[in-house]
């Protein structure tokens, strides 16, 4: 299976040069080459990371920079957020070894898939977790929890070679594939401002957690490209008969004026 295209590697906003350096040797030493970075704090590239890289230079000159973590992961079919915390969300919670089989079940079956790393202080936000397909959390004892970034990537590198040596015959999907996180934000933003308009985030102040909730909800459906265009149908149909509806109403008050 060595033409399977490995797990793409996010770092959203990380802050030291020398952390994404040794990230990128991890990455080279167990054949993972897709490092993707989110607003790095002081700007890229930086000459450090190449200091620490130990001679990993292709996966450097290969760093995409970009501005939120939902651009960095539109591409891809099955993302993880690597997380000590499940936070508020309600998604699967895999370790490294679980979420590895997933990933090369479905990179087996065609499609693009990511893990999804925290700055080295504040870690993942709960809205960009709601993104991704489920969480992955690392086994550590309880007593020191500590764990730099290099190292976190290393130990879900490490789960991915080792699967890819052993070469397990993969688990194949059945019927179509999930769609894009790209054209699941569409939807879910679709969605969002409808509900916006039909007064359904009330009280304002709990929009967030509403709209965060229902990213989560509906990402657990696995949308194919299919069922996306489906329901982004169904949510246009309900908003053009509300505009109906209003239009009727206010026609009647007219009538009633007159």
């Amino acid at each position: 299976m060595s033409d399977l295209t490995p797990p793409a590697v996010i770092l959203d906003k990380p802050q030291l040069a020398d952390n994404i350096g040794a990230v990128a040797r991890v990455m080279a030493n167990f054949g993972l080459t897709d490092l993707r970075l989110v607003s790095p704090r002081d700007g890229w590239p930086q000459d450090r990371a190449w200091a620490t890289a130990s001679g990993a230079d292709w996966v450097l000159e290969g760093v995409r920079v970009f501005d939120s973590v939902a651009e960095a992961i539109a591409d891809l079919n099955t993302v993880f957020a690597t997380t000590a915390r499940p936070r508020e969300t309600r998604q699967p919670v895999r370790t490294p070894r679980e979420a590895t089989r997933v990933l090369y079940d479905d990179t087996a079956s065609g499609l693009k898939t990511g893990l999804l790393f925290g700055g080295e202080r504040a870690g993942l936000e709960t809205t960009d977790i709601a993104l991704c397909a489920g969480i992955v959390t690392i086994p550590i004892d309880p007593k020191h929890h500590s764990l730099n970034l290099a190292q976190a990537v290393a130990i879900n590198a490490y789960e991915w070679r080792t699967l890819i040596l052993d070469a397990p015959p993969p688990r194949f999907r059945e019927g179509e594939p999930p769609a894009s996180n790209a054209l699941l934000v569409g939807m879910y933003e679709h969605l969002e401002e409808e509900l916006e308009n039909g007064g359904f985030f009330y009280p304002p102040e709990k929009k967030r957690s509403m709209s965060q909730n229902l990213r989560v909800m509906l990402g657990r459906a696995a949308f194919t490209e299919q069922e996306v265009a489906t329901m982004r149908g169904a949510i246009h149909a309900l908003a053009r008969g509300r505009g109906r509806v209003l239009a009727k109403l206010a026609a009647e008050r007219a009538g009633k004026k007159d």
